[in-house]
């Protein structure tokens, strides 16, 4: 049977869609007779299919006879069909090549196919020669075609991240533009600790709620965001869902190691981008606070306490007096210590330090309350002498009382408990000073003995009254009461003097 010739046109539109690169070489069969058939093949990739695609050129020796391809046998055993636009396959069996023409045929193999072998028996119709010719090729082994990629495998994943340790933000992205494979998800958390220095320091403690989000499917790009302590803090960017998370971060613990975002090691390190992990902040997670009272006896008891909203961490406290006094206290989270008592003689000025620094509101010195009991003054007067006495009630300090009668002047000290008198002789002066300097307070006193002294009469000893800060109407009304019964009073008012006699 007569074949139509088959003319030549462009490569088959699917090859169009193939990557394509040369990976074969061919070699060439010695011609049979005078007439022969040249047999030469390329090679390519197809990775939409992971097929080897040979194109397979054959060309005719005679410049002045076509000649009928026969009997085209192919190894590995597959359709070898001519290089044109049709609507179905061609074979190259049976094609007519012109004089000295070529004819182009593409073989498809199997991705890992190491040689193919073209075999092919031609006829010159015109003087009747014919003649049996073969061409091969040999493909790379070592460089199968593999069909390109759908998707990505979730353990060969690659990622780049952004974070911002100060703000608590970061986002992770898949690389590249394919998804992970199946219903592959891959976890990524952000995480802010309470931390006791702005530098890597234990233990620390998880503040607010870990964000934790995954990337798979369509989803390629998170973002996670979380909340950062108005203290020192850590953040890390990690890889693994809330799972992963330590809380505490204690010493000698667990760690984070390379499944922090950008470390050097895996799984950090298939991710690009800053270091995600982040230590700072400019203020203590503790909230230390002290208050002051001050005692009748000249001490000041101070309390401490570490029971703030951001109180994490142990405080050591260190109160400090004059005179060198000191002491250390430490104070657990939550915690308070009431009992710390400065004495007397130290509590001038008193600091509370934390980290060497006096805290806010930690600096108090001695002032005497109010409803402490005064030192009281008693007298005895006659026509010779006239004795002053003060008496100092238990539980107070120490008290300095200066007393002044015609023109002399006499100072005791008088301590938490006892009395002190001075006795001067009587005089024309009819007052006498009592002062507490230390309190800032001073009365007058009336020398008023009884009957006549040119007679000799007797002296009288007063009742005591309790020298205090009373206002002057105050005063004048306990006095009226006190002069019915013939009493010499002793009063006294800040800086004012009042006089009262029998």
């Amino acid at each position: 049977m007569i074949r139509p010739k088959l003319s030549l046109r462009r490569p088959l539109a699917v090859l169009g869609a193939a990557l394509l690169g040369l990976t074969g070489a061919f070699a060439l069969a010695a011609p049979a007779s005078a007439h022969h058939t040249t047999i030469t093949g390329t090679v390519d990739c197809d990775q939409l299919t992971g097929e080897r695609v040979i194109t397979w050129k054959v060309e005719n020796s005679e410049r002045d006879k076509a000649v009928t391809l026969m009997n085209v046998t192919a190894e590995p055993a597959t359709p070898v069909n001519l290089a044109i636009e049709s609507a179905e396959p061609v074979l190259l069996e049976g094609a007519v090549i012109d004089k000295a023409g070529t004819v182009n045929a593409v073989q498809r193999v199997p991705g890992d196919t190491a040689s193919a072998k073209l075999t092919i028996h031609g006829k010159w119709k015109q003087n009747g020669q014919e003649a049996t010719n073969e061409g091969s090729i040999t493909l790379s082994a070592d460089k199968p075609c593999t069909p390109a990629p759908k998707c990505v495998d979730a353990s060969q994943a690659k990622y780049s991240h952004t974070f911002d340790g100060p703000k608590g933000t970061a986002t992770v992205k898949l690389d590249g533009d394919l998804p992970l494979c199946g219903e592959a998800k891959q976890p990524f958390t952000l995480v802010s600790y309470f931390a006791p220095r702005p530098q890597f320091a234990t233990p620390q403690y998880v503040y607010g709620t870990p964000d934790s989000d995954w990337i798979g499917g369509t989803k390629t790009e998170i973002e996670l965001n979380v909340e950062i302590p108005n203290c020192h803090t850590q953040v890390d960017l990690i890889w693994g869902d809330a799972d992963e998370v330590i809380d505490p971060l204690a010493e000698g613990g667990k760690r984070y190691g390379n499944i922090k975002l950008g470390s050097p090691g895996a799984p950090g390190n298939r991710s690009t981008g800053p270091d995600g992990w982040y230590n700072g902040g400019d203020k203590s997670c503790t909230t230390p606070a002290s208050t002051f009272a001050s005692n009748c006896d000249g001490t000041v008891t101070v309390s401490l306490s570490n029971d703030g909203k951001i109180s994490k961490y142990p405080v050591e406290f260190e109160v400090k007096g004059e005179n060198g006094w000191s002491k250390k206290v430490t104070v657990e989270p939550g915690k308070a210590d009431n009992g710390i008592v400065v004495p007397a003689e130290n509590a001038g000025k008193v600091e509370v330090l934390v980290d060497g620094k006096v805290i806010d509101k930690g600096t108090y010195s001695w002032q005497r309350p109010e409803d402490c009991p005064l030192p009281t003054v008693t007298t005895k007067a006659d026509c010779k002498n006239f004795t002053l006495t003060a008496t100092n009630p238990e539980g107070g300090m120490p008290v300095k009382v200066e007393f002044t009668y015609g023109g002399k002047t006499e100072t005791r000290t008088v301590e938490p408990g006892k009395s002190e008198s001075v006795t001067f002789k009587a005089g024309k002066d009819e007052k006498a000073l009592v002062a507490l300097p230390e309190l800032d307070l001073e009365l007058e006193a009336v020398y008023a003995p009884e009957g006549e002294c040119g007679g000799g009469g007797a002296g009288g000893e007063e009742p005591g009254l309790p020298v205090t800060g009373a206002a002057a109407g105050g005063i004048a009304a306990g006095a009226l009461a006190l002069l019915a019964v013939g009493a010499v009073l002793f009063v006294i008012a800040r800086r004012r003097r009042v006089t009262f006699t029998a």
